[in-house]
């Protein structure tokens, strides 16, 4: 019975880190470019006695490990702004931008101008160029003309000649779910997934990518899980009246 017990236990610790995923989806279902989460598990398996008296060795018991999650890099359906310096990324590739920690990688391409003219993300943050310096516009600049390629030219002041202002750094990465999510809608590379230039994603200007969410899915994922875990619950309480049934029974056996 006592394994029953730990059993159930380690599946009701694999439902909460599950409920706990699947409400970070939920929350995040209106977030640009956000990238849903799914929880990874394995069976576990353990002999269940470890005394040695046993004529033959007693049968391995069947938990559940919580393995970690893995990231669903699909694309998310595009949306038109109208907003001349939004940016959708049709591809693998992501926007690198500049924090305070160092440089990050976003899908997030709701973009806007500082007041020092620099083009910079929904939370301010520096969006790079292709050298890995910030993209900096002039007071005159109008028209701005975004590029399949990340090219962005803008006509300043009366001239009707194009000028260049940069070219958005886009890059992706081989290993991509070894990125790490930093909160913001960024990630961070490791050793593991190295930033390269990617030359096969084009830019959409005038779009944003919205999350890849599925919130029908996401809220019947919920109703299942919370479902399991009031089942396991009643097992666990099934199996502690046999517990203590038992023990009273065994009091009750004359010496």
């Amino acid at each position: 019975m006592e394994n029953a017990l730990l059993i159930g236990l380690s599946r009701q610790m694999v439902l909460e880190r599950q409920l706990d995923v699947t409400a970070n989806n939920l929350a995040n279902v209106n977030t640009n470019g956000f990238k849903s989460d799914h929880a990874l598990f394995e069976e576990y398996l353990r002999s269940g006695a470890h005394e040695d008296n046993f004529v033959s060795r007693d049968r391995a018991v069947s938990f559940v490990q919580d393995r970690g999650t893995f990231r669903d890099d699909s694309q998310g359906a595009v949306q038109i702004t109208n907003n001349p310096l939004d940016v959708a990324i049709s591809g693998g590739g992501m926007l690198a931008v500049q924090t305070a920690a160092g440089e990050r990688y976003t899908r997030d391409g709701n973009l806007h101008l500082n007041n020092l003219g620099q083009l910079v993300t929904s939370a301010g943050d520096p969006v790079l160029n292709a050298a890995g310096a910030p993209i900096v516009f002039q007071p005159t600049d109008h028209d701005v003309n975004i590029a399949a390629d990340g090219t962005i030219t803008v006509l300043e002041g009366t001239s009707r000649a194009d000028s260049i202002r940069g070219k958005l750094r886009v890059v992706s990465f081989a290993s991509a779910q070894q990125l790490l999510k930093q909160g913001g809608n960024l990630y961070a590379a490791t050793e593991g997934a190295a930033a390269q230039v990617d030359s096969k994603s084009t830019v959409q200007q005038g779009y944003i990518e919205k999350s890849n969410v599925n919130s029908v899915t996401e809220m019947s994922n919920m109703i299942a899980i919370s479902r399991a875990y009031q089942s396991v619950a009643n097992i666990l309480q099934q199996q502690s009246d046999l517990h203590k049934n038992a023990i009273e029974k065994l009091a009750d056996v004359p010496a």
